[in-house]
């Protein structure tokens, strides 16, 4: 086992701001498709659809921190 802190401790401590990122990055995607006629996504929409696509993008930042620490000690 690895000293230090593990990748699913990382990813449950960055969740909410993945997350966040995530329901940002939907909602502007939904803006961006109104230029192409379809209808924009709401920001509730976003939210809900970022919770559990939330998970993955945790995952990976909890991957590349983990990385980071390992490089710097």
């Amino acid at each position: 086992m690895t000293e230090g802190w593990l990748v699913w401790k990382l990813a449950l401590l960055l969740y909410v701001f993945a997350a966040g990122a995530v329901a940002i990055n939907l909602f502007l995607l939904g803006l961006l498709l109104q230029s192409i006629g379809l209808s924009a996504i709401s920001p509730v929409t976003a939210v809900l659809a970022a919770l559990p696509l939330g998970i993955p993008a945790a995952w990976a930042a909890g991957r590349w921190v983990r990385r980071l620490l390992d490089e710097a000690a």
